[in-house]
């Protein structure tokens, strides 16, 4: 089986059924001494990774055992340890749950996407978490990072030293394969902000934390997210940053809480979400993007308004070689001022790689994302039995999905407030340390990519 991450031509990535290694047993502490604990009814959820974290051009082994790591039993054994006497091992825990993630609850348990948000989180909350918080506010500042970047680099681009495209840096399988294989010429068209867990890492563990009066490593923190990769992700994330705490603790995939939910029969009352700030939160809502967090649109907006004082309220899409490359042009009086694109999936991410190295590259901006349809289509949701996409749930999340109020995160009542409080101004020397990255470059050699068929 080809794995889409793979830089050979042969892969070494074997399928579920016929390499159980890769399958996990998840265990409560309690079980595993043979107690009977209180979380002992929910330890046996199966879990099998991602096809693409077993490649071994983007995965090392060390990275392998720590990604076995990032399951339900790290969960438990934090659950559990709060249930003991010794209150000094115990931690705050915190739940976040990407936005991409709710239409699946919200279609597998038949509600709408508030009721299955009140549902997810009093579950949650009745397990023992202390917070279940929407990521959605770290997207906000991802965005907007990511929009006044494009019109530096646009202001600052020349043949000479060229700044663009820009090409979105949100998505963790995308950006592993360009560090881990790609690098140059690709890496410096990086965004260099970043994606909306790792931002979602930094408020928990740091503006939060500090709000609470808490050690960043007193807090546990959970990721629920609709892709793998996301694990992955949150082994990479710099320690210093955090005082010694990485942002995410644990990565649970959407599919992983259904498993877990399914084996409980705890008495469920729903709760609302929490946020930051103390207060409730507000009413559910979304980026403008189909399947995703909407970076191309958003940024597309901000810079026809900053550029060209072009004012777009319908940003129009024009499908090109199949329904997962799109186009997007901004044009005055029949000239090409601004030209973005979406292209998601491996297939058409190389076709961007091949035209950015020959130099024969049209585009300003590329919104990039690993998984065909996008975030919702992750590997870690709506899947059938064998490994391929739920179709029909598929579409089932996408229309719920497409039902969330879209809210510009320029509007968002909690933004500037932030940026003033956390980051000492949306223009401090904070901002960059705290909303950036830089990308790396592959540290050993790989074979060549222009014979590889995908």
């Amino acid at each position: 089986m080809k794995c889409e991450h793979c830089t050979r031509k042969e892969c070494s990535k074997k399928t579920k059924t016929d390499d159980q290694e890769y399958a996990l047993d998840v265990l409560s502490p309690a079980q595993e001494n043979g107690e009977k604990g209180e979380f002992h009814k929910l330890a046996d959820a199966k879990i099998f990774l991602s096809d693409c974290l077993a490649c071994d051009s983007c995965v090392t082994a060390e990275e392998g055992i720590q990604i076995s790591q990032q399951n339900a039993k790290d969960f438990f054994r934090v659950l559990n340890l709060n249930k003991k006497c010794d209150t000094s091992k115990h931690k705050v825990l915190a739940v976040s749950v990407c936005p991409q993630s709710l239409p699946y609850f919200a279609a597998k348990f038949s509600l709408s996407v508030t009721d299955a948000s009140r549902r997810l989180c009093g579950f949650l909350k009745s397990l023992g978490v202390h917070y279940v918080f929407d990521t959605t506010i770290a997207a906000d500042f991802s965005i907007l990072e990511s929009q006044k970047e494009f019109v530096h680099r646009y202001h600052r681009h020349s043949e000479d030293e060229p700044a663009l495209p820009m090409l979105t840096s949100a998505c963790p399988g995308w950006v592993r394969y360009a560090e881990r294989v790609l690098g140059h010429p690709v890496t410096p068209h990086l965004c260099t902000a970043k994606s909306p867990q790792q931002i979602m890492g930094s408020l928990v563990k740091d503006y939060f934390a500090r709000r609470q009066n808490l050690s960043p490593d007193k807090i546990f923190h959970v990721i629920v997210a609709p892709c793998y990769d996301k694990k992955l992700e949150a082994l990479g994330e710099d320690f210093t940053a955090l005082h010694g705490s990485r942002g995410a603790d644990c990565v649970l995939t959407s599919g992983e809480i259904i498993q877990i939910m399914e084996r409980s029969d705890l008495s469920v009352k729903e709760a609302s979400v929490d946020t930051l700030f103390g207060d409730l939160e507000e009413e559910l809502r979304r980026h403008d993007g189909t399947s995703s967090d909407g970076y191309l649109a958003h940024v597309f907006r901000h810079a026809a308004k900053e550029l060209f004082n072009k004012d777009v309220r319908e940003v129009t899409y024009r499908t090109l070689r199949n329904k997962d490359f799109q186009e997007v042009t901004l044009e005055k009086d029949g000239e090409v001022l601004l030209r973005f694109a979406a292209a998601y999936g491996f297939r058409n991410i190389q076709n961007v790689v091949l035209k950015l190295k020959r130099g024969k590259f049209p585009y300003h901006f590329v919104e990039v994302l690993a998984c065909p349809r996008g975030c919702l289509n992750g590997k870690g949701q709506a899947q059938t039995e064998d490994g391929h996409a739920d179709k029909a749930l598929l579409q089932q999340m996408e229309a719920i999905y497409t039902d969330i109020p879209v809210r510009p995160p320029e509007s968002s009542a909690h933004m500037q407030k932030l940026y003033q409080e956390w980051l000492d101004g949306a223009d401090s020397p904070r901002v960059q340390e705290a909303l950036h990255t830089a990308h790396q470059d592959p540290v050993y050699p790989v074979s060549n990519l222009l014979d590889i068929k995908w």
